[in-house]
């Protein structure tokens, strides 16, 4: 029976998207609706209780906790298009016309969404094409999530952290300005802090180029998904290169949609070291799909250098 004020639509859509929150967030959360004055012991009796002390949809997803990229990620994941730079309250309007029947889905889903049944007429899409999506989502999060910890960028609600990366995670990190450098770090921790220290100390800026020959997506036969992606950095006003980025990205086990981050390989290559010819608007990666795969054989996740710009 759907609680005051919820459809039975609303309260499933908002099951869904609740899912996306981290486990400590959406007891925060349910301490806060309910006054702690219940106390679940699993993430299913928590939502329950968000439900039942909820009087309407607006007052699920204008919570603090709700954060925009949650809503952001729900409805990417229903295949409903947003713009990523769209405000909060332009969301969760997509969110309530989606469970009031006012918004059709895409037929396709990407690989981290759930299974869709193929409309009638419709070209399904290849497993190559869901990587691929898979790949630009992620692209998309991760490097709004990032850039967002420059002191002078647009905040954002989710935090940056180690819950994004898996325990045992791995970093190696080639940059090149007037010399070449090379540093690893190993552990979620060590990792995240090194990724935060570029933009929140060294004020780098990320600007991925998510088109063309700028992303490229693999699947390893263990299950590792690789996603390759240049661009370029920028400090200020100044452009100061171009970047190559390759994520390991494994999925959660415990979360379904959700994907953690086992290996991130970075190079940084700055405007004086760029090689004759080489063009600085629209950086593209030069490995091909078979050489990605075989980057990573499952043994020795991260030792290999960098291709060469």
């Amino acid at each position: 029976m759907a609680s005051l004020g919820l459809s039975e639509r609303e309260q499933a859509g908002c099951r869904e998207l609740l899912e996306f929150l981290e486990t400590e967030e959406l007891m925060a959360l349910t301490d806060t609706v309910t006054n702690r004055l219940v106390h679940p012991e699993s993430r299913q009796e928590a939502i329950h209780a968000i439900l039942v002390y909820s009087q309407n949809v607006e007052e699920v997803l204008k919570r603090r906790k709700v954060y925009r990229e949650i809503i952001f990620k729900y409805l990417a994941a229903q295949g409903i298009p947003v713009p990523p730079s769209s405000e909060k309250h332009l969301l969760i309007d997509r969110v309530k016309q989606y469970w009031n029947g006012q918004l059709t889905t895409r037929s396709s889903e990407s690989g981290e969404r759930k299974p869709h049944a193929k409309s009638h007429g419709e070209r399904q899409k290849s497993p190559q094409d869901d990587i691929h999506d898979l790949g630009g989502e992620f692209c998309q999060w991760f490097f709004e999530l990032l850039n967002s910890q420059h002191p002078l960028g647009l905040k954002s609600e989710e935090r940056w952290g180690p819950q994004h990366f898996w325990e045992d995670a791995r970093m190696k990190f080639c940059y090149n300005t007037f010399e070449k450098n090379m540093e690893e770090y190993v552990g979620a921790e060590m990792v995240s802090l090194r990724l935060l220290s570029l933009v929140k100390e060294e004020y780098l800026l990320f600007n991925p180029n998510l088109h063309a020959n700028g992303l490229k997506c693999a699947a390893s036969q263990h299950g590792l998904v690789l996603v390759a992606v240049a661009g370029t950095v920028h400090r200020d006003n100044t452009c100061l290169g171009i970047f190559e980025q390759i994520f390991g990205l494994i999925s959660c086990p415990v979360r379904e949609n959700t994907w953690k981050i086992k290996v991130v390989n970075l190079k940084i290559v700055g405007q004086n070291a760029l090689e004759p010819g080489m063009q600085i608007e629209k950086p593209s990666i030069k490995y091909e799909l078979n050489q990605l795969q075989e980057l990573y054989d499952g043994k020795e996740l991260t030792v290999f250098e960098p291709q060469k710009f």
